[in-house]
């Protein structure tokens, strides 16, 4: 297959998906200006780039003229960034830019580079990030085409809020016959019982570990086929930036949404604890060195913006995913003029990588 840029001549379906996309990315705009939002701009080159385990992020330097060397990286999210802006006062902010990450799959559903948006509410919880996502993206599917309902790879999906609510908990009892609950403190029994419904387990395997292997072969691919899934209160091993739930200190504040199994946003109630905030970031330090990872140097800023931070919730949400649910694009890279797998690869390379839909 040609390169995208060669494409545009005389594809016209690829052509006019590249037009809805421009569409989409003004709609956005337009819903968050109309609720009130700011929109900022942030740095995409940090000294701390994200400290999550699990993310590679692209490493490099900044040299000053006298010659002085500082390590940076490329933001795998504007998080730390637009929560110091709501530390100095804003209330209502959102940022659309690129994001970063480095070794992962190239094609399907992921590329090196990549748009998401981010926003974030002060005096909310997740409850009000629901809201917003629902409203979000009926709204685009209205803009575009005049109605909520929209078909994706031969699925009808309507789009019309409120989605479906589900807790990670009812989903593994659904879709894994687990009770999660039994289990969140007793990794060894865990990792009993994922043994026992097939998957393969190792002796190193973290609490993370054994829910993914879970999760992405039994859950994942059952959520939001004919309406859009919020799968609500995660582990507190998984509360990453999140708070706990003041009712239930086992589950934090955080949701994932997901239409035809395709994980489209990551949400949390925000913690605005600087002590619990810097023994998470010290606890992902420690695993990152443990996997043979950079590990990032704490930011010191973002530990004093926690701690001024109000109570506040927000989002990050994959734009190209929107992008592709709602012009009934199979491939990320269908939604991009110039994907990874055309400046550095190739179509036949990637071919293992795309999503199946059975």
């Amino acid at each position: 297959m040609e390169k995208n840029w060669k494409r545009i001549v005389d594809d016209i379906d690829f052509r006019r998906r590249m037009e809805r996309r421009s569409e989409i990315i003004f709609g956005i705009r337009r819903f968050f200006r109309e609720l009130g939002f700011f929109e900022v701009e942030t740095p995409t080159l940090v000294a701390s780039p994200g400290m999550e385990p699990e993310l590679d992020p692209f490493m490099t330097e900044v040299i000053a003229q006298n010659g002085t060397r500082s390590g940076v990286g490329l933001i795998t999210s504007p998080e730390y960034s637009l929560k110091k802006l709501l530390a100095a006062g804003y209330e209502r902010i959102f940022e659309i830019t690129r994001g970063y990450r480095n070794h992962e799959p190239w094609g399907g559903l992921h590329n090196p580079e990549f748009t998401m948006i981010e926003w974030y509410r002060t005096g909310s919880d997740y409850r009000a990030i629901m809201e917003d996502t629902e409203r979000l993206v009926e709204s685009l599917s209205k803009s575009l085409y005049n109605q909520s309902i929209i078909e994706y790879q031969g699925q009808q999906i309507d789009l019309s809020a409120p989605w479906v609510r589900l807790s990670v908990e009812e989903a593994f009892k659904k879709y894994a016959n687990l009770d999660l609950g039994d289990m969140l403190d007793d990794v060894e029994r865990f990792g009993r019982a994922v043994r026992d419904r097939g998957c393969e387990t190792n002796k190193s395997d973290t609490f993370d570990d054994l829910f993914y292997r879970l999760f992405l072969r039994d859950i994942e691919p059952n959520l939001g086929w004919d309406r859009p899934v919020i799968l609500y209160d995660y582990p507190h091993q998984m509360a990453s930036l999140s708070r706990l739930k003041p009712t239930d200190l086992l589950y934090a504040e955080r949701f994932e949404a997901y239409i035809c199994g395709l994980e489209l946003c990551n949400a949390f109630s925000e913690l605005n604890d600087p002590v619990e905030q810097r023994k998470r970031l010290d606890h992902e330090r420690q695993e990152r060195i443990s996997q043979g990872k950079t590990a990032f140097p704490i930011d010191e800023d973002f530990i004093e913006a926690v701690g001024r931070m109000p109570n506040s919730a927000g989002i990050a949400l994959g734009v190209d995913r929107l992008v592709m649910l709602l012009t009934n694009a199979r491939t990320i890279e269908d939604v991009m003029f110039f994907p990874a797998v055309d400046l550095f690869g190739s179509r036949k390379e990637d071919s293992d990588t795309k999503i199946s839909f059975n």
